[in-house]
């Protein structure tokens, strides 16, 4: 199934002051335009992970947008989740599809051409690609490996590609010229000091 979104947001509670304001920020985005968010807290606790899970399940549906889980395939089965998305260290794609019986969109993390081809082999539904430019959130994952090896992905899978890694507003263009299907994107809208405007920009460029 292709997605029907071009922008994907991925959450890091550490850019917010207080749940609360994670909140009000994401549904400031949601209202702005933004389809496809994932939750993405790596070191949170299962049961607080599920509980953000459950408002954020509900805060979607609210907006017509599409959810994902990083990782926990089982939470994302527990609060009605759309997709589930996979890292280097997860279950792989086919055990997912064994345990959801094929309900959940399957999104994997992938880092160099080989890796998507290898996702593509294992039936994920899209993914995503980077670090394409510097960014902090990616910097274990080693250089940037740039537009180059974007078209050098789409030329050899036919999965929706979401480009992610330090994409700006004034990158969008050039990475959505190299073949993306779309971003994906966590500090350029969640540090932004006006998100909504932020996100409606990304969006414009999008279309």
């Amino acid at each position: 199934m292709f997605p029907d979104f071009k922008l994907y947001l991925i959450t890091d509670r550490k850019l917010f002051n207080a749940h609360c304001s994670m909140y009000l920020e994401i549904e400031t985005v949601l209202e702005a335009g933004v389809k496809a968010i994932q939750l993405r807290e790596k070191d949170m606790p299962a049961r607080e992970l599920l509980d953000m899970a459950y408002w954020m399940r509900e805060l979607t549906n609210e907006y017509g947008a599409k959810f994902f889980v990083n990782d926990r395939v089982d939470i994302a089965i527990a609060v009605k989740a759309d997709g589930v998305h996979l890292g280097r260290n997860s279950i792989p794609v086919h055990a997912v599809k064994k345990i959801c019986g094929g309900s959940l969109l399957i999104g994997v993390s992938t880092h160099s051409p080989d890796e998507a081809v290898q996702a593509e082999k294992e039936g994920a539904d899209f993914i995503t690609l980077g670090p394409i430019y510097k960014t902090p959130s990616k910097l274990k994952y080693g250089t940037p490996i740039g537009v180059d090896t974007l078209k050098k992905v789409k030329s050899l899978s036919s999965l929706p590609v979401f480009a992610v890694g330090g994409i700006k507003i004034e990158k969008v263009k050039e990475v959505m010229d190299a073949g993306a299907d779309g971003i994906a994107l966590v500090s350029a809208i969640l540090s932004a000091k006006n998100k909504g405007k932020t996100t409606e920009e990304f969006l414009r460029l999008l279309k």
